[in-house]
């Protein structure tokens, strides 16, 4: 199972990305070389939003690809809509 997150860093940007372990992920990004470089230089980061449902790799990519074109406020919007 794949999810796709939204975090929110420490300068209030949004950071969007997908895995399989979400709880490792977050962590990573907060405390290990292996969260994103963007990330790294933004922490601490908040898990803000998440969606489980998706079914393999290339479905969570193309949700993540969707996601990362929207405007900020289309962000704040779906953040706010779960």
């Amino acid at each position: 199972m794949w999810h796709v997150y939204l975090l929110r860093c420490n300068d209030g940007s949004f950071y969007c990305g997908i895995c399989t372990n979400l709880e490792r992920r977050v962590k990573e990004h907060n405390t290990s070389l292996k969260g994103a470089k963007y990330t790294r230089a933004r922490r601490p980061v908040e898990l803000v939003w998440h969606r489980d449902d998706m079914a393999n790799r290339s479905v969570a990519s193309k949700e993540e690809y969707r996601i990362k074109h929207l405007t900020r406020l289309q962000k704040v919007a779906l953040i706010k809509s779960k």
